[in-house]
């Protein structure tokens, strides 16, 4: 179970709303800070304009250096930034204590292995989800929304293919920090170390704990067409910290899903292996059936080895 004591007002069950608006106010000004803090620093790393830059977030492209200056605008104002963002909250205002004298021992060479599992057999299904979540059609009265949507995955699918469009072995290094290593410790900080723990208080239920966050990790990303699959992976993440009361379960996971991702663009932009990242008109049905029942057995096999200890096992 989720581990995160604390013994501040603010951060008990019947000051659930406060504490709610009070995260969603630190995070969004943290990430503001953060993102205007890299925005400032980037052209002189760089040697890009403020204009390039501002060029670069509309959809121009064509700045020479852009690709790594965009990284560190991501890996600062985002990867970065929910980390601070879960940092303060925990340690300024809810005064918590995440005890990870407990948490890093529960990490064991059996468990990530279980893990690498679970995560193949996730991606493995996730096929299935992105075929299912691309079907999506919203009901007439709702054209004008479907269109705004479909506006914003274009636009967000070419900025993933301009970030991903990696020219060299150090392009390629510095995405897999950004997109797989910050962004994995990052979220997995925020989304499983702080809100996961806090829903699982206020419901009073640690699965809805679990399907609150991840439908709110989910909506966080504002890609309409991607909902299903990472509804998917936050459930996934979040039942890693719950069966284990360890972070660095998920943070694995995450860390690897992203990675092999960014790996296999590389692979498929080198004409290594046959990968695209925009199609989602086929699917695979046996390989999703294979991937879910690797998904199950593992999860069953990752809860049976990490009972919790007595110390602090009801966690929140």
């Amino acid at each position: 179970m989720e581990i995160y004591e604390t013994e501040s007002e603010i951060g008990k069950r019947k000051s659930w709303l406060l504490s709610l608006i009070v995260i969603v106010l630190v995070t969004i000004g943290v990430l503001i800070v953060l993102q205007v803090v890299a925005l400032a620093i980037a052209p002189f790393l760089f040697n890009i304009s403020m204009e390039e830059i501002i060029g670069l977030m509309t959809g121009d492209y064509s700045p020479s250096n852009g690709r790594m200056a965009m990284y560190f605008v991501q890996g600062i104002g985002s990867g970065i930034g929910f980390w601070v963002a879960a940092y303060v909250i925990m340690r300024f205002i809810d005064k918590a204590d995440l005890h990870w004298e407990i948490q890093l021992p529960r990490f064991t060479i059996k468990g990530a292995g279980l893990v690498l599992l679970i995560t193949v057999g996730g991606m493995l299904f996730n096929g299935l989800l992105v075929y299912l979540n691309s079907q999506l059609i919203l009901p007439e009265f709702l054209s004008g929304m479907e269109a705004w949507m479909l506006e914003m995955e274009e636009q967000l699918l070419e900025l993933t293919k301009f970030l991903t469009d990696y020219q060299s072995i150090p392009e390629l290094l510095v995405g897999i920090l950004v997109i797989g290593v910050l962004a994995g410790i990052g979220e997995e900080m925020f989304f499983r170390g702080l809100i996961q723990p806090k829903l699982h208080l206020y419901t009073g239920n640690g699965h809805a704990g679990v399907w609150v966050t991840a439908f709110i990790f989910s909506a966080i990303h504002l890609q309409f067409y991607g909902f299903l699959p990472r509804l998917f992976l936050g459930g996934m993440f979040g039942y890693l910290y719950y069966y284990s009361g360890s972070l660095t379960y998920p943070i694995l996971a995450h860390i690897l899903n992203n990675t092999v991702t960014v790996l296999m663009v590389y692979a498929s932009n080198q004409g290594m292996i046959d990968f695209d990242m925009e199609s989602t008109d086929t699917v695979s049905y046996p390989a999703a059936i294979i991937g879910l029942l690797v998904l199950l057995a593992g999860i069953f096999y990752f809860k049976k080895i990490n009972k919790p200890d007595g110390e602090l096992e009801q966690g929140i």
